[in-house]
């Protein structure tokens, strides 16, 4: 076989992707085993920032302020709510989806563009999201909160659970530290320790099952086909009808 073949090429290919897939899961499982979370690191699919845009990422409170058309759509929505349905209906409707939700994918998006994902129960509260953060980050003794867009809303109450706080099935909350303006010597990032910005961008890739192959049918041994038998023929003479007359 050539040094060259496609064969050797694809044998290659093969053993240097089951190698990486093999390295990111032990990564990924490491990390769940030390944060007792399924952690994803990735980039989001923005041009890289500069250094000074960096710390300029956050927009002015302004941008997110609350239009009056948006206080009367969502409002206009919960009068037609009200009313279309009754209590015990949206009550039921609403155990009905709680139910169905059993688990809360959050994101949690840091000035450099940096994504931190994680899994979460619906019934855990927001406190658990801020007590991985803290154990991610590069700088927890910092002061810091996490707010939602548009309108910039900065999330306060921790004992909210994930379902309660609409943030089931998944959610995007962003990270700022808390710091006095002028003071930006922590906006310029990274903001994730070294080891968890290691997993940027590891997956795990399930791995494909070949089908299985029905076993052959078993064949009779010795089968000797079937031979009708024949009857012998027989040495009777015709006999005429008597009606017949010759």
């Amino acid at each position: 076989m050539r040094l060259d073949s496609p064969q050797l090429k694809r044998r290659r290919f093969t053993t240097i992707e089951v190698m990486d897939s093999q390295s990111a899961k032990e990564k990924l499982v490491s990390a769940k085993q030390k944060f007792g979370r399924e952690i994803r690191v990735f980039e989001t699919s923005v041009a890289s920032p500069t250094p000074s845009d960096v710390s300029n990422t956050e927009e002015q409170d302004d941008f997110y302020e609350f239009t009056a058309e948006d206080y009367y759509r969502i409002l206009g929505k919960k009068k037609e709510d009200k009313f279309l349905k009754t209590r015990k209906i949206r009550e039921a409707e609403e155990a009905a989806r709680r139910s169905r939700i059993t688990k809360a994918v959050i994101r949690v998006r840091f000035p450099d563009n940096i994504t931190l994902e994680a899994k979460f129960h619906p019934t855990e509260t927001i406190q658990s999201l801020v007590d991985l953060i803290v154990k991610v980050i590069a700088r927890p003794e910092l002061p810091f909160y996490i707010y939602t867009t548009p309108p910039k809303t900065q999330i306060k109450d921790m004992s909210q659970d994930f379902y309660s706080a609409g943030f089931a099935p998944g959610a995007i909350v962003y990270f700022s530290y808390d710091l006095p303006k002028g003071d930006e010597g922590a906006s310029s990032g990274p903001f994730l320790q070294e080891e968890i910005l290691s997993l940027k961008g590891l997956e795990i890739v399930p791995e494909q099952v070949e089908p299985a192959q029905p076993p052959p049918e078993p064949v009779a041994a010795n089968a000797s086909p079937v031979v009708q038998e024949r009857k012998p023929a027989s040495n009777k003479k015709p006999v005429k009808p008597k009606w017949l007359k010759m």
